[in-house]
């Protein structure tokens, strides 16, 4: 890798965007965190770390010429995966339908590990927008970041395998905080409500066992809103295509805490 990523001093601050299941918005919520996180002066990288499964060239309308395989495999240089877009941020794309990345073997640990530690020199923010579920490859993901957003749906699925994921992480990489984004609900307040009920949950059966108790920092909700399955079908940012939508505005709403806690 080049020495313009190696020997500079990290700067980046490390989310991973996670979900217990799939279908929740993980990769719109990232994608579209990081449009709204750049438009507040950030320098912001997503990294698609879902690394046999990747969508976040489909949900940018992307077309990858270099690809983090591409990197791992020494075809290509890193600075030249990492693709600028529309949103004011940068991406590094993962491939897709790559069987040799569904399980963590040490190669694959090794470049990943060697890849985030190089990007944090470049950026303010980098956001690992990981697979879905927990996984071994999705848990060492987790483990590069400083913190951990969970976004989830009202869906009892949904918040059944949030909890999972949560408890997993309290218990295996001794997680004691973590930010939780609700999307897609209905009515006011309801996102409050599915972090009370996840909270009570968590006290309940996995606190109590810890030296910590594991608590849920409530970040915000995305409501339920057309403009973004239109976006979604269209492949384009919501915050590009439709930024006066309530599901635009409470993105930009997270970003505004997200970036307060870090300023605090």
């Amino acid at each position: 890798m080049s020495e313009t990523f190696t020997h500079r001093t990290p700067r980046a601050r490390i989310t991973a965007v996670t979900s217990g299941k799939g279908g929740v918005g993980k990769t719109f919520v990232s994608a579209n965190l990081a449009a709204a996180l750049a438009k507040r002066g950030e320098r912001v990288l997503v990294l698609d770390a879902d690394l046999g499964l990747a969508n976040l060239d489909v949900v940018l309308n992307l077309y990858p010429k270099i690809t983090l395989h591409d990197v791992f495999t020494g075809k290509n240089r890193l600075e030249d995966a990492i693709v600028p877009v529309a949103g004011g941020f940068s991406v590094l794309l993962a491939g897709s339908g790559m069987v040799e990345y569904s399980r963590l073997t040490p190669e694959v640990r090794d470049q990943l590990l060697a890849t985030v530690e190089a990007v944090t020199p470049q950026f303010d923010r980098v956001l690992l927008d990981t697979g879905a579920g927990i996984s071994d490859v999705v848990l060492y993901t987790i483990s590069l970041a400083h913190e951990v957003l969970v976004v989830t749906t009202p869906e009892p699925t949904a918040m059944t395998d949030a909890y999972a994921t949560i408890k997993v992480l309290a218990t295996t990489q001794g997680r004691r905080s973590l930010q939780l984004v609700v999307n897609q609900v209905l009515k006011p307040g309801e996102g409050r409500t599915i972090r009370a009920q996840l909270q009570q949950v968590i006290d309940r059966y996995v606190s109590p066992s810890l030296e910590a108790p594991v608590t849920l920092d409530y970040l915000g909700d995305v409501p339920v809103d057309p403009a973004v399955r239109e976006a979604v079908q269209r492949r384009e940012l919501l915050l590009e295509v439709y930024p006066g939508t309530p599901a635009a505005q409470a993105i930009l709403a997270l970003a505004a805490r997200i970036a307060a806690r870090i300023a605090a």
